[in-house]
């Protein structure tokens, strides 16, 4: 990870400093698949990085036809890997929005996903992708023993992206959205799968940070002292070991986590941990992302908010 200084401004854009990535959107953003394949390709044994370039190449095609002229042109494992992906994210759109051709988008997007399973078995980010769409209308299996609430979900699919890839980063939170309330789950079956999976994985897994997502789905800001939950007792003892467990390990990814640095650095903030918030704020560089400064306000603003406050430059104001 070299996420590189601030210098005045934030970079909003998922790529970060992975720039073979962000030369790939830039190609893809003008009609062109080389870039994209190029990029997939190579990760065909890091599945990790399959997922996140897959993600962010989807989010630059979705809008144009590029993944379905790809698969006729040059069909293969990468070509049909974006066509699902760029399948899934618009069905999440149209699921989203209440629109009523969010059920043939269903469909055609898990068409995709099998095509691309088929082509490279092996391969975790098509599951993942079906386990995005599960949310939708997913399926209710019956969860296994150890969670309180043994809330159903997709548990059978989830189980099956396991075997291919145990602590698959997109896979559990792909998993988590399925109980947020805003997608027909609860914040009991929310808090009791975030520790679940959490808790399960080891101390320096970026997964130990998913209860901190659960808690910022879960942040109403209408309930008393709502910001002063972060610094609750148990919560800091939370934080505190994520920061010294997995943070550490953030240096040597291949591209700068943002998110997970993101809501690492929020959690400090709100817990009043200036030094150690600082910290990840600098390690962030100036790259930014939403989540989860939007639960909050303006991202830009409560981002500036939080650098602000541990003595960090910001942007000059426009």
């Amino acid at each position: 990870m070299a996420a590189g200084s601030f210098e005045g401004h934030y970079v909003w854009h998922p790529a970060a400093d992975d720039r073979e990535l962000a030369r790939a959107c830039t190609d893809v953003r003008a009609g062109r698949y080389l870039g994209a394949h190029n990029v997939l390709e190579e990760t065909r044994g890091n599945y990790e990085l399959r997922a996140h370039r897959s993600l962010v190449l989807a989010s630059e095609a979705a809008d144009s036809d590029l993944a379905e002229r790809w698969m006729a042109e040059e069909p293969g494992p990468e070509a049909a890997l974006l066509g699902a992906r760029v399948a899934m994210i618009r069905a999440l759109r149209m699921a989203d929005a209440g629109d009523a051709r969010t059920d043939a988008l269903l469909r055609i997007a898990q068409a995709a996903c099998m095509r691309a399973a088929r082509l490279l078995p092996q391969d975790p980010t098509p599951w993942v992708a079906q386990l995005a769409l599960a949310r939708i209308d997913g399926p209710r299996d019956p969860a296994p023993r150890g969670l309180l609430t043994a809330p159903p979900g997709p548990w059978q699919m989830f189980a099956h992206v396991l075997r291919l890839d145990p602590w698959h980063r997109e896979a559990h939170h792909r998993f988590l959205a399925c109980f947020f309330t805003r997608h027909g789950g609860s914040a009991s079956a929310r808090w009791d799968v975030a520790s679940f999976l959490s808790h399960r994985a080891p101390a320096t897994s970026a997964l130990r940070l998913l209860p901190l997502v659960a808690l910022v789905e879960d942040y109403d800001p209408n309930v008393l002292l709502a910001d002063h939950t972060w610094q609750q007792p148990q919560w800091a003892a939370t934080i505190l070991g994520i920061y010294h467990n997995w943070f550490p390990q953030a240096a040597s990814y291949h591209f700068t986590p943002v998110l997970d640095l993101a809501y690492l650095a929020h959690a400090l903030f709100m817990a009043k941990r200036e030094f150690e918030a600082r910290e990840v704020l600098t390690a962030m560089g100036p790259y930014a992302s939403r989540m989860p400064w939007s639960a909050f306000g303006d991202p830009g603003e409560q981002l500036t908010r939080a650098r602000k406050s541990c003595g960090l430059p910001t942007p000059a104001p426009a």
